[in-house]
């Protein structure tokens, strides 16, 4: 009796990023190796830029952290060169790197290459996009009281990076526009949705609140004052309908505050880091002039 083997692959296979641009390369040598050779040239010049396009897709729904990092930073370059100004004072971009490194030092995603700068705005604001890039406003800076109130607005934003809702955003945006293909989302696509989320990011009740409390764990961890994240939004509340961007939109302030006031009391901290006013303006006093 013969004894056969069933054949069979694991679904996970097709899920690997580079399965399908690989297989967009070679069905596009196939047909251009499978022509007659006086017409293979002429294929081949049609071919060939989308076997590229094919190589550069991107997969969506499995991102690598590398590629992540090399969109955002496209994304970055897109929206420093046309998008927002960069304040260029040293000593105040120094001063939100270290607050920044030691927030993602107690991060969920410590290993990513984060990089923080200073918009020149005066909007209440604070933004993130893939691989890192953390954007803090002047006006933030200036309305905040003291350092643990700057670290938990930078610490939401970094709470967005650690959950990749950015990454999903990007996702159900490029399937809503029909641009997501089988072979994946080019890659010029991916930084143009890219651009536009980190400028009219919509806002979802569930990473909000999810962003709140991965900030909330980071600020805990680095050892700031815990009532800081709670007391800069009850202070923006208070602005009513010139509050900031990132808390203008649903889900409302009130039930955020609600939300992370309990969570403080379930996990209390000892941590005070960051609210001597005096010591923090005399760090932004530049802005202030």
């Amino acid at each position: 009796m013969t004894n056969r083997k069933n054949f069979s692959i694991n679904p996970r296979f097709f899920r690997r990023p580079w399965f399908y641009p690989f297989i967009s390369v070679v069905v596009a040598l196939t047909l251009c190796l499978s022509t007659p050779i006086t017409a293979r040239a002429i294929d081949a010049e049609r071919l060939l830029p989308l076997i590229f396009q094919g190589v550069q897709a991107i997969q969506l729904s499995n991102m690598s952290p590398r590629q992540e990092v090399d969109i955002g930073q496209q994304i970055n370059k897109q929206l420093v060169n046309s998008q927002v100004r960069l304040n260029r004072n040293s000593a105040v971009n120094r001063y939100v790197e270290q607050i920044g490194q030691r927030l993602i030092a107690n991060s969920d995603r410590p290993d990513l290459p984060y990089t923080f700068q200073v918009v020149e705005d005066d909007a209440i604001n604070a933004f993130a996009t893939l691989g890192g890039f953390v954007y803090v406003n002047t006006g933030l800076l200036k309305i905040a009281d003291n350092e643990a109130e700057l670290a938990s607005v930078m610490a939401h934003e970094i709470g967005h990076i650690g959950g990749k809702h950015l990454v999903k955003q990007m996702r159900q945006k490029a399937l809503a526009g029909g641009l997501a293909s089988a072979a994946g989302l080019d890659r010029n696509q991916a930084v143009a949705i890219g651009v536009d989320l980190a400028l009219n990011r919509p806002r979802s009740r569930g990473d909000e609140y999810d962003a709140d409390l991965r900030g909330l764990k980071t600020l805990t961890r680095s050892g700031y004052a815990q009532s800081a994240m709670v007391s800069f939004m009850q202070k923006l509340l208070k602005k009513g309908s010139s509050a900031p961007t990132f808390l203008s939109t649903h889900p409302a302030t009130g039930d955020r505050i609600k939300a992370l006031q309990n969570a403080i009391n379930e996990q209390p901290s000892n941590g005070n880091a960051g609210l001597d006013n005096a010591s923090y303006q005399a760090n932004i006093k530049a802005l202030l002039r």
